[in-house]
């Protein structure tokens, strides 16, 4: 679990790879919505009352409940981890202006908006937890609909190199929602040049309230930030 990403969203998750030539089948549907409105109801109430919540109190008023896209199956897709000889070891810039290691485990191929795409899966090390999948991703809606540095996707891993790509269930990190906490930016190779308007997205700007000289970082802007390198 990593400390500013919300180690919320993974115990929230927890709570709550060989694919051959075969296509990945369509993930199940039976009860989706309703599921996936229930978890989306529990984590209001956990950032609300919750002894452990990441919102301050003073800041609670505007950012809660969580402002989320509507549910799209359009932006639940079956994708396919590739995992290569070499899984590289790099640096990932924070938020806080520090680094983490973080390892390329491998690579997620799916298909979103009729096209082909890609993100990398991370681990940080040294590996807390070797049974889920980090996939940190901005796009065209980050800055503007959903917050400026990002947004995450935790995975659990499965023996088959098959996943659920589920986009609704996409979550701001921590330092959203207060600055304090420490958030790696997504690589430049997690830059999906399209709109993912499904899971968290920001308030209304004339509702947001962030003090004066706060509000969220900036992401980095360098084509090398959070890039490879042994």
């Amino acid at each position: 679990m990593l400390p500013g990403r919300t180690g919320v969203g993974a115990a929230l998750a927890a709570a709550l790879l060989v694919a051959g030539a075969c296509s990945p089948p369509p993930p199940d549907e039976a009860g989706y919505v309703e599921r996936l409105l229930d978890d989306r109801a529990f984590k209001d109430e956990f950032f609300a009352s919750g002894p452990d919540s990441p919102v301050p109190l003073d800041r609670r008023s505007w950012m809660l409940p969580v402002r989320y896209y509507e549910p799209d199956l359009a932006f639940r897709v079956p994708a396919q981890l590739t995992i290569p000889d070499e899984q590289p070891v790099f640096q990932v810039p924070t938020s806080t202006g520090q680094v983490r290691a973080m390892q390329r485990v491998g690579t997620l191929e799916f298909m979103l908006n009729g096209e082909p795409r890609t993100l990398a899966a991370l681990v940080e090390l040294p590996a807390a937890d070797v049974t889920r999948l980090f996939v940190p991703f901005r796009d065209e809606t980050s800055g503007t609909e959903t917050y400026p540095a990002g947004r995450y996707l935790d995975l659990d891993r499965t023996p088959t190199g098959i996943y659920d790509l589920d986009f609704n269930r996409a979550y701001h990190p921590t330092c959203y929602y207060d600055e304090e906490f420490d958030c790696p930016f997504p690589p430049p190779e997690n830059r999906l040049d399209t709109a993912v308007r499904a899971g968290e997205r920001l308030p209304p700007e004339d509702e947001q309230r962030f003090p004066v000289g706060g509000g969220p970082p900036p992401a980095p802007e360098s084509p090398d930030a959070g890039g490879g390198g042994q």
